[in-house]
């Protein structure tokens, strides 16, 4: 082993110091990154996936999926296991070129995921390989020459990438002569090897010499593979880590250890659904969201079998699909807040809904109020659904009579039932709840038009929603409006969705309206979309195909992107700045309450016990969740608050809270970006409070906020 390190350091000093020249200088870290890499890359991905054909398509396909699984659960495992310093770490001779970063040295990772992307390139084009993997070889030498990595952590880079290249490839090739040969009969004699695709169009292979029926067989089988996977790579993801708690899901944790008919700001489904997943899965942070990713896949499969009913099979294998590449869909099925619960009631609303509308069952009228009514307990947005259906029974004459019928009757009953719980509540608790959504809503302040928040809105849900799908869910909403009739599917999605989306962007002149707030409505505008595309697509024009192909494409790579952004740090070659990380919020908390438990204990020294204040519910609640000792708490004997005030402004106002803990000392700690001083009331509740100082929360190294801690001592009465 020494003599290996011997060998490995001399190589590092003879390629970094002896081997340098000014060309070198210039070409070794342009070739580790440059401005171009990222178009460039991007232009492949969309070259591949519009003008590639189906070899194309497949080989984009399996880029993307085995470049980031290999790095992320081969290469950064390996990583972490070895722990390898970086040789600017441990040779102070060592010339860098380029940023340093604090990761683990062995293996090479920029040199692993060339060599991956290589070996998949190369086993759809072999021409291409030899000039691929030369390419992976100068990325890997000029990763030793610009000081980022030893020779050997190059080589073991270079050989887990061609392994975890060739072996992705290999296995989608048996996977495919497997499954396509038992359940997609008609692809498999028309494609049986993977690697080999025909030319043309992707649905030439499904027409030829296929029925409709067997076509219907076909997008439902991927369809259901399509959810059955994603529900499993969803778990996974979770239960690797890779992202901590938000704020919110933090204090419904919270919710969930004090159970109630309501609460403060929501309604109390929210509560019950964290017992749940944590009572199976413990206080983990699977356990808080184990169930997300089971309601995005009852969701899929809810609008799969009504889209397969009510248009075809491969409309609502479509849906599956937009739903995929939509980033705002992507994070509601992985994070656990009122959410997925609020769409996955909306959605069950809308199908008992239709049903409605076909056939006037009572079962369907008794579940539509069902529906509704769990909605409510999961988000008051899902009364605006009730008047989305009264609006579609007033605008269409044939269907007024479905409002003075005694199913309609039934749905109210059960929906008002539902609402009893959260009424009494609010009623013994001063209707905190009207209150509070009356002053979130900017009702509470004088109106000044303005079109910031229009701005924001616009912009964030071109983003969240796929610009190419947000552009389609417009165009469809046209023709629905014309084919307005009792009978008409499209009419009936587009007032299941389009008013919900329109009112919120309607009150965007008035007040800032959060993106997610929309969720409830992009399963019925989906729906619609694809409704309206599926009798379109056979007559469409191959450049509006190769667009939406694209949309789908680009979508899913931002999907990915958003599940591990330090992709983007990788693909660039420079880490993205931690304010522009759309994972900030989900980062950096761990470290967080590492950080106040260390300064605890030095406080508790003292002698006296030791309370923690946050400054935010979103703080005190993942304190109380990432502080060891304070999850291990017995109830009744917790020690982490947010601080008392004389009126409620959030849930821990109705908690037992530390009135009674007179002559004890605190920490208060509040998220910062400039030193500053305690708030006055804290400061009039203790003896005295001294400031401790900043403390930076790291994540990889960079700083993704800051804690300011006072040590606050001897609680006065209160």
């Amino acid at each position: 082993m020494i003599l290996f390190e011997t060998i490995d350091r001399s190589l590092f000093l003879l390629v970094n110091q002896r081997l340098q020249n000014p060309v070198f200088d210039l070409l070794m870290p342009w070739l580790s990154w440059n401005s171009f890499f990222v178009p460039a890359l991007m232009a492949g991905f969309v070259w591949l996936t519009i003008r590639g054909g189906n070899r194309g398509r497949i080989c984009a396909l399996l880029l993307a999926v085995i470049v980031p699984l290999g790095d992320g659960f081969v290469i950064n495992p390996i990583r972490k296991t070895i722990e390898r310093p970086r040789p600017y770490s441990t040779l102070a001779e060592t010339r860098t070129l380029g940023g340093r970063t604090s990761s683990y040295s062995f293996p090479s990772s920029h040199t692993a995921n060339w060599f991956a992307g290589a070996v998949v390139v190369g086993a759809f084009w072999k021409r291409s390989l030899k000039v691929l993997l030369a390419v992976a070889m100068c990325v890997g030498f000029s990763r030793v020459y610009n000081g980022m990595h030893y020779p050997a952590d190059v080589v073991a880079g270079a050989v887990l990438g061609s392994a975890c290249g060739g072996g992705g490839v290999a296995l989608a090739a048996w996977a495919w002569r497997r499954v396509a040969r038992r359940w997609f009969h008609d692809w498999f004699r028309q494609m049986p090897c993977l690697l080999s695709p025909p030319g043309g169009p992707p649905l030439e292979l499904i027409r030829r010499g296929i029925t409709k029926g067997e076509s219907d067989v076909i997008h439902t089988r991927l369809a259901y593979g399509l959810m059955a996977f994603l529900l499993l790579v969803r778990w996974a993801y979770l239960a690797a880590g890779k992202i901590e708690l938000s704020e919110d899901e933090a204090y419904q944790w919270l919710w969930s250890k004090h159970l109630d008919i309501s609460y403060y700001s929501k309604p109390p489904m929210i509560a019950y659904a964290q017992f749940l997943g944590t009572s199976l899965w413990g206080d983990t942070m699977f356990g808080v969201r184990f169930l997300s990713p089971l309601i995005g896949a009852v969701v899929s499969l809810m609008m799969f079998r009504f889209l397969r009913a009510t248009v075809s099979a491969r409309a609502g294998l479509w849906g599956v699909l937009a739903t995929c590449a939509m980033p705002l869909m992507g994070v509601g099925s992985l994070l656990m807040t009122i959410d997925p619960l609020s769409v996955l009631f909306w959605t069950g609303g809308m199908v008992a809904g239709w049903h409605v509308i076909r056939c006037g069952e009572m079962k369907w009228w008794s579940l539509m109020g069902l529906f509704w009514g769990l909605g409510f307990l999961s988000k008051y947005t899902a009364l605006f659904q009730v008047l989305c259906w009264v609006g579609f029974c007033g605008i269409l004459k044939p269907a007024r009579p479905l409002l003075r019928c005694r199913g309609f009757g039934v749905a109210i009953g059960i929906l008002v039932l539902c609402t009893l719980p959260v009424l009494y509540w609010n009623a013994n608790h001063g209707w905190i709840t009207v209150i509070h959504l009356h002053a979130r809503a900017g009702l509470d302040r004088t109106w000044t038009p303005s079109l910031r928040f229009l701005r924001d809105f616009v912009g964030s849900e071109l983003g969240l929603l796929n610009p190419v799908f947000l552009v389609l869910m417009m165009a469809s909403w046209r023709g629905a409006w014309r084919e307005r009739d009792r009978d008409s599917l499209k009419f009936f999605l587009l007032a299941m969705g389009a008013p919900l989306f329109l009112g919120y962007f309607i009150y965007t002149f008035r007040a800032r309206v959060q993106p997610n707030w929309i969720a409830p409505a992009v399963l019925p505008m989906v729906c619609l979309a694809v409704a309206w595309m599926e009798p379109r697509w056979d007559q469409s024009k191959r450049g509006f195909k190769r667009v939406v192909v694209g949309g789908f494409g680009v979508g899913l790579g931002c999907v990915i992107l958003l599940h591990e952004t330090r992709l983007i740090g990788k693909l660039t070659g420079a880490p993205l700045p931690p304010q522009l990380d759309p994972l900030r919020r989900v980062r950096g908390w761990s470290e967080m309450g590492a950080i106040v438990s260390r300064e605890r204990k030095t406080l508790l020294t003292e002698g006296k016990p030791v309370l923690i204040l946050g400054d935010h519910y979103g703080t005190t609640s993942l304190l109380a969740f990432y502080m060891p000792e304070a999850k291990r708490a017995e109830e009744g004997e917790g020690f982490v608050f947010f601080p008392v005030g004389e009126t409620p402004v959030n849930q821990f106002y109705f908690w037992p809270g530390y009135r009674h803990k007179t002559g004890v000392n605190a920490l208060f700690v509040q998220q910062v970006s400039e030193p500053g001083t305690a708030p006055d009331f804290i400061q009039k509740q203790f003896d005295s409070v001294t400031d401790i100082g900043l403390r930076p929360i790291l994540y990889k190294g960079l700083v993704f906020r800051q804690i300011q801690i006072f040590a606050c001592r001897g609680l006065k009465p209160l």
